[in-house]
């Protein structure tokens, strides 16, 4: 199969050095230096040059901010059979955008940001693989998500949404509260450090990326929720009530399990 990726960062190299020893690879990005260091790929900084590769897929790994733009600085240049694809952590206004764009499509999330992620050992990492969209393309993600080893879960474009509200608005915006009220610490204990580094991983993604998950519409029942949390913490810790919060460590433990 012919594929052809947008965006050579992190996640643009890395499914290009993935796939690159079983199909015959290309990747695109508008700026040649970024493809300085690609290997065993076509590298293309023109979207014409993307016509004579004639790609079966494209796989969009482009930053959030310029998904949907990516997308259309290539869509003049290739066939209307293949099949466009994003891996994009935020899907908002791709269903409209798909819908319009007269190809097959497939929508994933592999769920294993470059922060974080070991890119070398996904095992215990997760993908989400959205149901609406082109079934071969679905099928593809499918086994080379299996082929890592990954835990994938098929979503529609509304449950991955809020999906995303729950598993990153929250902790995302935990980190944003921690860094507020952050002061710097002469001594700083080991948990200190964790939460530190967290944070500085959290904040050092595009501002672009954490505005829109944030700006999901499921976030703010999962803020609110945070808010209640922290009032009955207030009020316990205000009392000195050591049997409620025995009562609400207990709890906390058991939604852990």
């Amino acid at each position: 199969m012919k594929i052809l990726i947008l965006g050579a960062g992190k996640m643009g190299s890395f499914f290009c050095d993935l796939l690159s020893f079983r199909h015959e690879v290309g990747i695109y990005d508008p700026d040649p230096q970024r493809l300085r260091f690609t290997f065993n790929a076509q590298r293309f900084s023109n979207p014409e040059e993307v016509k004579d590769f004639d790609p079966d897929m494209v796989i969009n790994a482009a930053t959030v901010k310029y998904t949907i733009k990516a997308f259309e600085g290539i869509l003049p240049f290739i066939r209307p059979s293949a099949i466009i694809s994003d891996i994009a952590s935020v899907k908002t206004g791709l269903p409209e955008f798909y819908a319009k764009a007269g190809h097959p499509f497939v929508s994933t999330h592999p769920m294993f940001g470059p922060t974080f992620a070991s890119l070398s050992n996904l095992r215990n990492e997760n993908a989400v693989i959205i149901k609406e969209g082109d079934h071969l393309g679905r099928v593809f993600f499918k086994d080379l998500y299996n082929e890592l080893k990954l835990n994938v879960v098929e979503y529609t474009f509304e449950e991955h949404d809020k999906t995303i509200a729950y598993s990153l608005a929250i902790p995302f915006a935990s980190t944003f509260v921690f860094a507020g009220i952050m002061k710097h610490q002469d001594a700083p204990g080991t948990t200190f450090k964790r939460h530190f580094d967290i944070a500085r991983g959290v904040l050092g993604e595009d501002d672009h990326l954490l505005s829109e998950i944030m700006f999901n519409p499921y976030t703010p029942a999962q803020l609110e929720k945070i808010r209640e949390q922290l009032g009955e913490l207030q009020k316990i810790v205000e009392a000195h009530d050591s049997e409620a919060m025995k009562r609400y460590l207990t709890d906390l433990r058991e939604n852990l399990k």
